[in-house]
């Protein structure tokens, strides 16, 4: 992680659960993060819980990353007060219960709008930053195994609707940014990560209930993202997968 030091990490959702948890690991490394979420409380909260030294490095800003012109502010503001972004964690994620085939047309788009659309948003603002400067940066996209083909949990657990076509659309944007990257010339890696179940606020009490042990953690998916960021410069970790042991799909 040498080469990360006191550059810039953009976290998206970084208010709970693996945005919480990649911000703070990030910020252990020695990177400046910049979280990014809709409850500036619960970011103010993160900071205060960070070691003293650390507070220094953290950054926060409103931002809902459904909403384009909110995400161009952010990233201008992290362009503008610490030099542009050099990594970025497209964490932000939503989910609404519900059936694909009947639930109300509003949810399904702000499913889509947050997971997709957002995603992409934070990938140009970020792109834009490391190509003015001709920066090694790294994208980084926190998936889902349910974005997996074949995904099928069984007729046990409630349907994930417009949820997982969102998850599979980031393993193509994942791709196609590789591709593209690799046509522009640049020295931008990207990584696709899909962990299972991860026990956090997205996920119903029920559903913990039923996994019991059987459930990763934030931690674990932070992780993985030290892991990529690790990775030499000519070295680029495309894909991670991530499942609590004993976990069926």
């Amino acid at each position: 992680m040498e080469r990360w030091q006191n550059r810039v990490a953009v976290v998206t959702g970084a208010s709970s659960g693996i945005g919480a948890a990649c911000a703070k690991v990030i910020l252990a490394a020695g990177v400046k993060v910049v979280g990014l979420a809709r409850r500036l409380e619960r970011l103010e909260e993160l900071k205060k819980s960070l070691p003293v030294e650390q507070q220094k490095r953290f950054f926060f800003k409103k931002c809902d990353v459904s909403q384009e012109e909110e995400v161009k502010s952010a990233f201008q503001w992290v362009d503008q007060e610490l030099g542009g972004t050099d990594i970025l964690v497209n964490n932000a994620g939503t989910i609404r219960e519900g059936n694909l085939v009947d639930m109300p047309m509003k949810d399904i788009k702000d499913v889509v709008n947050t997971n997709f659309m957002g995603a992409i948003y934070c990938t140009q603002g970020a792109f834009r930053s490391m190509k003015a400067r001709n920066a090694a940066g790294h994208l980084i996209f926190i998936n889902s195994t349910a974005g997996l083909a074949g995904y099928n949990p069984g007729p046990d657990y409630p349907s994930l609707n417009v949820y997982t076509p969102t998850k599979f659309a980031l393993n193509a944007i994942n791709e196609i940014c590789r591709q593209e990257l690799i046509t522009l010339k640049t020295k931008v890696k990207t990584t696709n990560i899909s962990p299972g179940w991860v026990s956090t606020e997205i996920v119903p009490d029920e559903t913990k209930e039923m996994l019991g042990d059987v459930i990763l953690q934030a931690d674990d998916v932070a992780n993985a993202v030290i892991y990529a960021l690790s990775s030499g410069p000519h070295c680029q970790v495309q894909e991670i997968t991530l499942r609590a042991v004993g976990e069926w799909y």
